[in-house]
């Protein structure tokens, strides 16, 4: 009896033991979903994320689960490294735009931008001002440059778009002229130093140099371009060509589909990699961005690199509009002065990753004038995106900027259009400069009595204010620069401020 007894509790057991087994196979513990800020991370779990429902059994996360996860992690990546990238491949999209169309591939060759269509290229392009632009490289060598004296402001600029040195009036050479090189990443600046010259060095092997003629005299143009001298260092200076009266459309908008990481990609296997990017780098290698090996993603890599194209383009439009880090330049305004950013882009804690970004994002080039104003010299750059009542502005709406008499400059103040699409001036039908920048220069401008200034924006002109209006069509929303050239105390003290646009219909 006593064995049994025995034998049926044993056999009991063992049918519980196993039938135990069993459920936990088919039902694991917690299986419930839960939200990914109350998950335990322990055990069985079914996780439900912004990307899909990631399981983990007895601690290990399942095969449907390691695909969501793998997914999420590069288009978070992508989309980060979109952020990061944007001033750098935005400078590649300018040179490799511009030189299509305006037959400027080689050294000495110059592309003079001064038409609606010439200059509707360029992002945040100044309509006011002729442009001369060239792009080179110093990977065989250092660049050699005699600059003519006269009156003119420009700069050198590496790809990441930190000036390497002004020149002409802002630059050390102060408009008497200067002997200058420039050396690539690689080089040792003091193999080339001596009396008289001007040596600094760059970044990136690619390199950029745009001016800006201020003389009045238009024959100094000529003289200008005869007395410039660019050459590989020690060696014979190249024929320089000024490629004018093209008139011809083009684009300098970073491209929204794979040719953006293309452009990327070409990049970082040409130039070294700064210490402080070499996270990103390991970080766009699992989409098939690599050091050394062909680009050639993936339909998987290529749907996350779109997306995340896409998402960072949002992130960026978004601190554009409302930057989280930067306050209002005059209070109880919208107003924001450009550049929250030093000229390094890195200080001693931190990349200025978001503030550069957000720039380069909406427009391009920095130099020492633009980034550090001073009274009198320099240039300031406002802008705004939205009215007095705090609402974004809109392109089927009209708007009334009331400019004060004696704005605070040594030279003049202009306003000027651009599209929030394209950041580019905005295109309206007009093709004419006049109808996308309104500056202190233009003499039939209707002024009100006390030497103030009102211009409009939007839809439609109120009547006897044509003069003084900008059109915006349909849908294309829009954004604008004040530039103040040469600013005065005024601004520096803030006892000069712009109003908010007010919406008038």
């Amino acid at each position: 009896m006593k064995k049994f007894l025995l034998a049926s509790v044993i056999a009991t057991a063992s049918i519980a033991i196993v039938g135990c087994n069993d459920l936990d196979n088919q039902q694991p513990a917690n299986v419930n979903n839960v939200s990914l800020d109350n998950a335990s991370l322990i055990g069985n779990e079914s996780i439900v994320t912004p990307y899909g429902t990631i399981g983990i059994e007895h601690n290990y996360i399942t095969d449907e689960g390691s695909a969501i996860l793998f997914d999420a992690m590069d288009m978070q990546r992508a989309s980060q490294a979109y952020i990061w990238s944007t001033p750098l491949v935005s400078m590649i999209t300018w040179r490799d735009e511009m030189n299509q169309a305006y037959n400027t591939h080689n050294r000495g060759e110059f592309a003079v931008l001064e038409s609606y269509n010439e200059k509707l290229g360029v992002v945040t392009g100044n309509l006011t001002t002729p442009y001369i632009f060239s792009f080179d490289s110093v990977a065989e060598g250092p660049l050699e440059v005699k600059y003519p004296a006269g009156m003119t402001a420009g700069a050198f600029l590496d790809f990441w778009q930190r000036p390497i040195a002004d020149v002409g009036l802002t630059g050390p050479d102060q408009g008497k002229g200067g002997h200058y090189i420039i050396v690539g990443p690689n080089d040792d600046p003091e193999k080339y130093k001596a009396p008289g010259v001007h040596v600094f060095q760059s970044e990136t092997n690619n390199v950029f140099l745009g001016l800006r003629i201020l003389e009045s005299d238009p024959a100094y143009s000529e003289k200008f371009q005869s007395q410039l001298k660019i050459s590989a260092y020690g060696e014979k200076p190249v024929e320089i060509k000024f490629n004018a009266g093209y008139d011809k459309p083009w684009s300098g908008t970073a491209p929204r589909d794979l040719s953006y990481w293309q452009r990327l990609h070409k990049n970082i296997n040409e130039e070294p990699i700064r210490e402080q990017d070499k996270v990103w780098i390991a970080m766009l290698e699992p989409l098939g961005i690599s050091i050394g090996k062909p680009f050639n993603p993936d339909e998987r890599q290529k749907k996350l690199l779109l997306e995340g194209l896409a998402m960072g383009e949002l992130m960026l439009r978004n601190l554009q509009t409302n930057p989280r880090f930067a306050e209002v330049y005059w209070d109880n305004t919208n107003w924001y002065k450009s550049f929250d950013f030093t000229i390094p882009q890195i200080t001693d804690t931190r990349v200025e990753l978001d503030e550069r970004a957000v720039w380069f994002y909406e427009a391009v080039s920095s130099t020492e004038g633009m980034v550090n104003p001073v009274v009198g010299k320099g240039q300031v750059y406002m802008t705004t995106k939205r009215d007095s009542d705090g609402n974004l502005l809109r392109a089927d709406k009209t708007y009334r900027l009331r400019v004060p008499a004696d704005v605070p400059v040594g030279q003049f103040w202009s306003l000027t259009l651009y599209s929030e699409e394209t950041r580019r001036p905005y295109e309206n039908g007009e093709g004419t400069i006049r109808s996308v920048s309104l500056d202190s220069k233009l003499e039939d401008l209707v002024k009100n009595e006390d030497g103030s200034v009102d211009l409009y924006i939007g839809a439609h002109a109120p009547k006897g204010y044509e003069k003084n209006h900008m059109q915006t069509v349909g849908k294309d929303g829009w954004f604008v620069y004040f530039r103040l050239y040469a600013p005065l105390e005024g601004f520096f003290d803030k006892s000069f401020s712009l109003p908010d646009f007010e919406k008038i219909d």
